[in-house]
């Protein structure tokens, strides 16, 4: 490749990838509010994600088992990428991103993750030796100064030294599993693909937090939907499945599978999307206001991403 996109894959193939990735980015995003609910009802953030891992490779377990069954079959030279694909892009991102916020302000530790595509644009130009245009280190400028202004890292009173190297740890899992999934969808279908990496992201969440001591009576508690809804309550084990399908499954696909049509550069750059829509959402949701800056920030944020369009 000569450029940051594929060039096997133009035209309305990759339109498709980026609409795939818009799509996921709103379903992330809406998934930051109800994961909200979820936690302040009670469900530790690290089970939180354990339970999403598992209840997700549940899911593309059965519907591989019932569409196609070969698909799920493992050769031995895939066996160790899969592991790291897992462990290192799905449970390293949620575990690292989760110890960071547990130490700094969540606005730091979001901004941090989201330097990903710095690290993607970076290996692709000095790794790969791949030509990157001029625009895509602007379009970058503009989409991380945005989420400064999204964010509002200022309002950090202290930089904690372990949360700051977590952040950047999940800056890089985020980064690796873009890089990862781009190689995943050239030797194995989007479904298996990522059934296989929640399947051993969740045998990690087994070892490090056994599932036999889950919060398993929380399940039945009612829970409020808070904000504008505060008046409608739903057991606690609706919002899971909700997180599962609708803030796991779908979005993780769409985006593994977006990676057969657009560059992991551009996917992640798309993907800055997410703090924007999830901002949008918890104001009207719940009521977290967003100030003159932080939208200001988000109009940045997309200047950039409509910048990094230009930049094939």
């Amino acid at each position: 490749m000569s450029t940051l996109t594929v060039p096997a894959i133009k035209g309305d193939a990759t339109h498709r990838g980026e609409f795939m990735v818009v799509i996921a980015a709103l379903l992330f995003g809406l998934n930051g509010t109800v994961s909200k609910l979820v936690l302040h009802a009670g469900l530790p953030p690290m089970r939180f994600t354990e339970i999403r891992s598992g209840g997700a490779f549940l899911c593309l377990l059965a519907y591989a088992l019932v569409r196609r069954p070969a698909s799920l079959k493992i050769s031995r030279h895939q066996l160790g990428f899969l592991v790291l694909y897992g462990i290192a892009g799905f449970a390293g991102v949620q575990v690292f991103y989760f110890i960071a916020i547990s130490r700094l302000p969540v606005g730091i530790g979001l901004l941090l993750e989201f330097t990903a595509p710095i690290l993607i644009t970076l290996y692709v130009r000095f790794v790969r030796k791949e030509h990157v245009k001029s625009r895509m280190w602007a379009a970058l400028v503009l989409a991380i100064s945005g989420l400064i202004l999204v964010a509002q890292v200022w309002n950090g009173l202290t930089l904690d030294g372990i949360g700051l190297i977590a952040g950047g740890i999940a800056s890089v899992s985020l980064a690796i599993y873009y890089l990862l999934g781009e190689h995943g969808v050239g030797i194995r279908d989007t479904t298996s693909l990522t059934a296989w990496a929640f399947g051993f992201a969740t045998a990690f969440w087994a070892i490090v937090q056994p599932l036999w001591t889950f919060p398993i009576h929380l399940m039945s508690k009612q829970v409020s939907l808070g904000g504008r809804f505060a008046d409608l309550h739903a057991p606690f084990w609706t919002f899971i499945v909700v997180v599962v399908l609708f803030g796991t499954v779908a979005p993780f696909v769409l985006v593994v599978g977006a990676l057969r049509h657009t560059s992991p550069a551009r996917t992640a750059m798309i993907g800055m999307l997410e703090p924007v829509f999830a901002s949008i959402v918890a104001w009207w949701w719940i009521g977290e206001s967003l100030s003159i800056v932080q939208i200001i920030g988000g109009i940045v944020v997309l200047t950039g991403i409509a910048l990094a369009e230009t930049a094939r």
